[in-house]
């Protein structure tokens, strides 16, 4: 009977244990996502709401934007211990129709936000009948090339017109190299960097980040291709450096 006993405790101190455990797993990842640089930055005026039970992670409340509702998703995904992600977020307010000049702009100013050699605050964005003006001040020549080409590469986007100056004095640029951001709000910025852009938008990427380190993995179609994932993973927020294991499709011969 003794042994007996000392069995059932023993059970009962691992369940115990791993109910803990668990709690504890859930309580850092509620807090890492409220805390996480993508949620302090991007999405501080959503209203988001983060409840995770062993490692499923649910998200309720509301964003201004679809491309926040996804934002907020991949940053949790990303985080250690998450299973899997219930993204029960709801859009408020009206949204633009697709493809529309409204439409066009939300996503020229979110190609932009994530990109730390461009600057979305400096930059504003028009829209008429699918072509982008870009005004504001840019801090160079090749940060004013780099937006243009960024808007360029915007779903629908017919032309761009830039007509950004050029700062006289230095300007003091925004996210570095060496600034501190949390992996899983690199790893989201990244994945939305991507599929916000026309040329890599339809790439199946996996997206991982250790100390600020990205690694992609992935077909592209050619090293054309392969080369801008790195160039547009690289000028990402946060981005130390990145690893593109990403394989190249092998061309279909033609009869």
């Amino acid at each position: 009977m003794f042994p007996l006993t000392l069995a059932a405790v023993a059970g009962t101190m691992l369940m115990t244990g791993a109910s803990l455990h668990a709690a504890n797993t859930d309580s850092r990842i509620d807090s890492s996502a409220t805390t996480s640089y993508c949620f302090k930055t991007y999405l501080k005026d959503d209203s988001i709401k983060v409840d995770s039970k062993d490692g499923i992670v649910t998200l309720t409340g509301t964003v201004a934007e679809a491309s926040h509702k996804s934002l907020a998703e991949n940053t949790v995904a990303s985080l250690p211990g998450v299973k899997s992600v219930d993204n029960q977020l709801v859009v408020s307010g009206e949204q633009p129709a697709e493809h529309s000049d409204t439409w066009i702009k939300m996503k020229v100013q979110t190609a932009l936000l994530f990109h730390r050699n461009v600057s979305a605050t400096a930059t504003t964005v028009y829209v008429k009948d699918g072509v982008v003006t870009l005004k504001g001040e840019a801090t160079s020549m090749a940060q004013k090339e780099l937006t243009t080409e960024y808007a360029l590469d915007i779903d629908n986007v017919k032309g761009v017109h830039n007509d950004m100056t050029i700062a006289t004095t230095p300007v003091t640029p925004g996210a570095t190299t060496g600034d501190k951001i949390d992996d899983a709000s690199i790893t989201a910025q990244v994945k939305s960097s991507l599929f916000s852009h026309r040329s890599t938008s339809a790439l199946h990427t996996g997206v991982t980040t250790t100390d600020g380190v990205v690694t992609v993995t992935g077909i592209a179609k050619n090293e054309a291709e392969k080369s801008l994932v790195t160039k547009l993973a690289s000028d990402i927020n946060g981005v130390a450096s990145v690893i593109n294991n990403m394989t190249v499709a092998v061309p279909v011969a033609s009869n």
